[in-house]
């Protein structure tokens, strides 16, 4: 029998055969994203593969369309606002529940990752009847607040499992040193834990840059980019969104490679 993963000898057939099953899934769930970008770069006018022809209209078309640019702006600005409301936010509350000792800490932990398990639209019709209330249905502050709840279960659960791996005697040791709680967890803790916080704050960012349905039921005439291609898409399909679905791409592989490049090699501040 052949064995397989040292260096020098075959593969096994098995393994040949799970590695090519395993590629033609990839080609298969990425191959959309290569299709949309010649679509994005057609001629035609409608959404068509593969094009007739190739031009520049539809980035013009976009580039020159003041609403097509207010919802990239708005999809922007809110997105940065609930990174960094949930970054803090979320990051406060992991420290609660991994370093706390109080009563119903397991029940604060149920409720911070409950987004994640109660279905997008009951949450936007909950938020839709609170939000009524206090008069903030058109606000784009309101799809901030709405967005900073649905993002905060990554932050608390990527920074909480960081927090629980990391080497406390790290920060006893800055106390013993002089150092009070705050100055050992600003210069030890979150440092050592850089990368869970950047990873955190990616992952809020793109749960509100790329979310809808919130934003249909918070946004009023506050027109996300997701709204926008939503409504794009339901009354008249052009390259446009095609355009926009390139520029989301490249936004989010460029944030994912400033993740990578920031969030690595932390060490404590000396």
């Amino acid at each position: 029998m052949v064995v397989s993963g040292r260096p020098g000898r075959p593969l096994a057939p098995g393994r040949k055969l799970l590695i090519a099953y395993c590629v033609l899934v990839m080609v298969f769930l990425l191959l959309p994203l290569a299709i949309v970008f010649p679509i994005s770069f057609s001629s035609a006018q409608s959404l068509q593969f593969p094009p007739p022809g190739y031009s520049l209209r539809w980035y013009r078309t976009y580039v020159n369309d003041p609403v097509w640019m207010a919802a990239t702006w708005r999809s922007l600005i809110i997105a940065l606002w609930t990174t960094a409301l949930a970054t803090v936010l979320g990051t406060l509350l992991a420290f609660s529940i991994v370093r706390g000792n109080y009563p119903g800490k397991a029940i604060v932990n149920q409720i911070a990752t409950a987004p994640l398990i109660v279905p997008t639209i009951i949450y936007s019709i909950a938020v839709y009847g609170l939000f009524a209330g206090f008069k903030m249905i058109g606000l784009w502050q309101g799809i901030v607040l709405g967005h900073t709840v649905h993002a905060l279960p990554f932050v608390v659960m990527i920074v909480g499992a960081a927090l629980r791996t990391f080497d406390a005697t790290q920060e006893q040791a800055a106390e013993g040193l002089g150092a009070s709680k705050l100055q050992a967890i600003r210069r030890v803790t979150l440092p050592q834990i850089r990368p869970a916080l950047i990873s955190a704050a990616f992952l809020a960012f793109i749960s509100s840059f790329d979310e809808l349905v919130i934003a249909m039921f918070l946004g009023g005439s506050n027109v996300t980019l997701p709204k926008k291609m939503f409504d794009n898409i339901t009354m008249e399909i052009e390259p446009t969104v095609a355009v926009v679905s390139v520029l989301q791409i490249v936004l989010v592989s460029l944030v994912l490679m400033l993740a990578a490049r920031f969030g690595a090699g932390a060490r404590p501040v000396t």
